[in-house]
Formats: structure tokens, C-alpha cells, sequence
């Protein structure tokens, strides 16, 4: 059997980073595709590099247009890094990360007193 995408145990590090919809009261819609499921279409997509077009229906995770706009959606909201934060954290605190063979780079850091 294949190794899953998305293991239980990140899942319950991501799931709080999720932020929640509620459901509209008076015109609902279409039930939203659950998360863990649109966050497995959108490693799917990552991994193998397939269009979003593409991505297989039988998989579960919605079309590959709903991933996306799940992808464009926590973007927005600010879920990725939130999640690069906390993964981050845990991987220091577990003392693997080699800041050893970090490096800065000015364009993300503000080079204060940089070239005239």
C-alpha cells in the first residue's frame, strides 16, 4: 500500500492552524469539501506536479479547482506561514535543524545601511 500524503500525526499539528467556516444559514450551497481531504489534493498536486486539472476526482480531495482555492484561501488568511512557525519551532526544539548551514538572504531581511 502506498504511504499516505498526509499522516495523522501532522495532521493534528495542522488541523488548529486551520481557521473554521461556518456554513451560510440562508443560502448554503454545496457542502465544502473537508480540509484534510483538500490539503491531500493540494500535497498530491505539490508532489507529483500535475495541473490542478488533473488532479483525480477518485482521490477524495473536491477538483482540482477547489484545492486550489483552498491553496489561495489559507494563503490569504495566513495559514502557511503560521504553519512554517510552528513547524519550525518544533524542529528546533527537537535539535533538528542545523542553523549551522543557514544563510540570510537581504532580499527577505532589510539590509538596514545597505549601498547608497
Amino acid at each position: 500500500m502506498a504511504k499516505p500524503l498526509l499522516e495523522d500525526e501532522l495532521w493534528e499539528i495542522i488541523e488548529p492552524v486551520i481557521p473554521v467556516k461556518p456554513r451560510r444559514f440562508k443560502h448554503p450551497g454545496r457542502k465544502r469539501v473537508p480540509d484534510r481531504a483538500c490539503l491531500t489534493g493540494i500535497l498530491f498536486v505539490l508532489v507529483t506536479g500535475i495541473p490542478w486539472e488533473y488532479l483525480p476526482k477518485e482521490m477524495g480531495c473536491g477538483s482540482g479547482m477547489t484545492c486550489w482555492r483552498r491553496l489561495a484561501e489559507w494563503q490569504r488568511e495566513g495559514v502557511w506561514q503560521k504553519l512554517h512557525e510552528i513547524l519550525l519551532a518544533r524542529l528546533n526544539a527537537a535539535g533538528r535543524i542545523d542553523w549551522s548551514r543557514a544563510a540570510v538572504d537581504s532580499g527577505t531581511v532589510r539590509a538596514v545601511g545597505g549601498a547608497s
